[in-house]
């Protein structure tokens, strides 16, 4: 198949679909296991960005920082990348947020009998895509 038969295609199959703009930020080498940080996400995952701003922001957990620079980061890519002047924080909400793991930090402690036990330190990737709300 040749480059103008698969552009011919990919127009055939874009009738009748409606393209929503959406953004992306990623934050690598976060130093917490993305354990801790989806159980963050979790609660996040949906909802507007305005919510989800305000929980972030007065949450205790560890992870609720590095989670809000990056969904600010997100929210500020879609502004640039709209051409609407008018969209507000109302009409955008979290598409998709998932941590995945990162290289771990290797380390060493004394263990029983002369002997060394090897410590993991686990550190996420986070990534968060907002999109407009549909119309």
């Amino acid at each position: 198949m040749n480059f103008h038969q698969q552009e011919h295609l990919g127009s055939i199959l874009g009738i009748g679909k409606i393209n929503f703009m959406e953004a992306k930020a990623i934050t690598r080498h976060i130093r917490q296991s993305p354990r801790k940080i989806r159980l963050l996400l979790d609660e996040i995952r949906g909802s507007n960005v305005d919510k989800a701003i305000n929980y972030l922001h007065f949450s205790k957990a560890k992870a609720a920082y590095q989670i809000e620079k990056t969904l600010s980061s997100a929210v500020s890519n879609f502004m640039n990348k709209s051409n609407d002047e008018n969209v507000t924080v109302d009409k955008i909400y979290i598409k998709k947020c998932f941590a995945d793991g990162a290289p771990h930090l290797k380390r060493f402690r004394a263990a029983s009998m002369g002997r060394i036990s090897r410590l993991n330190k686990k550190s996420a990737h986070l990534t968060i895509v907002v999109a407009d709300k549909e119309k």
